[in-house]
């Protein structure tokens, strides 16, 4: 039962009680017309969620923020994959990246192993797979990885870096993730969107991130999204370093409920990967709704195993957080 089942039920008893309807003059009277208040509340507080298409709530974990993220683009070699997550000082969010064409079940294992010792975010499809599926085919993958899997990821990545141009038809991108969208707020499961900043080096004018979002996005998605992420290679962008406070300022405006954060951030360069890991999971944002997040992409390639230099980085970051 939803809370707000129960908070209509509580109130229409009271309605019944404060406007003399029932009137006890018995103990015995009392209490059938208390049950028959509670029976006839109960039923105007179901009708009423029909009516207004509310959908009960699933009983998630709680998820403690900032977000300490991670991400592996493959489960293999899943013990060492555990075990380097299963070591950090501070309980991390990976996010599992479904490869295309992968049915749900082959990340049973790995979910369930991941599960005890890390949040998990489930991204979809990757930004550069999504012009190779359909809306149908998008749809029917969302669906069976939430048959799934609904029960061991705690937030869903219904679009990655979806303003990028390399993902298709922008129309044909929306009808993908608002689709999503639904689909998993319809189960009461918790949903991320990550955005890809492209200042000054986009390839059409229209993906710019905030252009894209303001003629994009629907205000139903904006408004009810749980997560706003944002992806960002410097490397990509002509090494550009953004007024990150002044970009997140905006996002909360575009994004008045979701909370706000990194949603992938690395960096090819072998010599710059420590200062960079560093400048970025240690970076302050003043805004009430960041959580941090981050979510490195080379996690898998830089961090296992935990002998490797970059957790021995990383494990100190959070230590310190």
């Amino acid at each position: 039962m939803s809370g707000k089942k129960g908070q209509n039920g509580i109130s229409a008893v009271g309605v019944l009680f404060s406007d003399g309807l029932l009137g006890p003059k018995r103990d015995g009277y009392m209490m059938r017309n208390i049950f028959l208040a509670s029976c006839f509340a109960f039923l105007m507080a179901g009708c009423q969620t029909v009516e207004r298409g509310s959908v009960g709530t699933q009983n998630l974990r709680a998820i403690h923020h900032p977000l300490y993220g991670i991400t592996i683009d493959s489960v293999e070699p899943l013990d060492k994959i555990v075990d380097s997550i299963s070591s950090l000082s501070k309980r991390p969010t990976t996010r599992v990246v479904f490869d295309k064409w992968a049915p749900a079940s082959d990340y049973t294992q790995a979910l369930e192993a991941l599960y005890p010792d890390s949040y998990i975010m489930g991204e979809i499809l990757d930004s550069f797979d999504v012009k190779d599926y359909t809306t149908r085919q998008y749809h029917e993958r969302v669906k069976e990885y939430l048959d799934a899997h609904g029960d061991k990821v705690d937030i869903w990545e219904i679009g990655n870096e979806v303003n990028g141009e390399w993902l298709g038809h922008p129309g044909q991108v929306v009808s993908k993730i608002e689709d999503a969208y639904h689909q998993v707020k319809t189960r009461g499961y918790r949903t991320a969107l990550t955005l890809y900043y492209n200042k000054d080096c986009w390839k059409y004018a229209e993906e710019e991130m905030f252009n894209w979002v303001a003629t994009r996005l629907s205000a139903d998605v904006r408004k009810g999204l749980d997560y706003l992420l944002v992806s960002y290679y410097e490397e990509d962008c002509n090494d550009l370093k953004p007024d990150w406070q002044g970009v997140f300022n905006r996002l909360g405006e575009l994004f008045p409920h979701a909370k706000l954060g990194f949603g992938e951030v690395g960096i090819k360069d072998t010599d710059r990967k420590a200062n960079y890991l560093e400048s970025y999971y240690t970076m302050r944002i003043d805004h009430p709704r960041y959580v941090g997040g981050h979510f490195w992409w080379y996690y898998r390639q830089d961090m296992v195993s935990k002998t490797k230099l970059l957790w021995s980085i990383l494990d100190n970051v959070l230590r310190g957080r």
